[in-house]
């Protein structure tokens, strides 16, 4: 499986889960995520996702003057959004726990050595 596959099935609840930290403007995000480890995500992933969030109101967004350039579209979490982070959040140490238990069967120590 590549990588690409599982960061598509994450990255919308990684996005929430930013976002709710504080209200962020598109390039901002990508920078974020990048620091954050997905190094290889790019504008042109994040900003259609932003939109879909946005279209089924998990995020709301506004526009904020900036003094670099023409105002910037900022994005904030709605109510929705929030509870759909904490459901991400639930989500994923359900999967987290199954399979690091299936890691941990198949390979035991073998796998904490590889990945160090």
């Amino acid at each position: 499986m590549q990588s690409a596959q599982l960061l598509k099935g994450i990255l919308e609840g990684c996005v929430l889960l930013v976002i709710g930290d504080k209200e962020v403007y598109g390039y901002d995000l990508v920078q974020q995520l990048r620091d954050l480890g997905f190094i290889k995500v790019t504008g042109g992933t994040v900003y259609p996702l932003l939109q879909k969030l946005e279209k089924h109101q998990l995020l709301a967004s506004y526009r904020k003057p900036s003094s670099f350039g023409p105002a910037r579209k900022y994005y904030v979490l709605t109510t929705a959004g929030q509870h759909e982070s904490q459901e991400f959040i639930q989500q994923w140490r359900y999967l987290d726990n199954i399979v690091n238990q299936i890691v941990r069967r198949d390979f035991g120590d073998e796998a904490n050595t590889k990945s160090s």
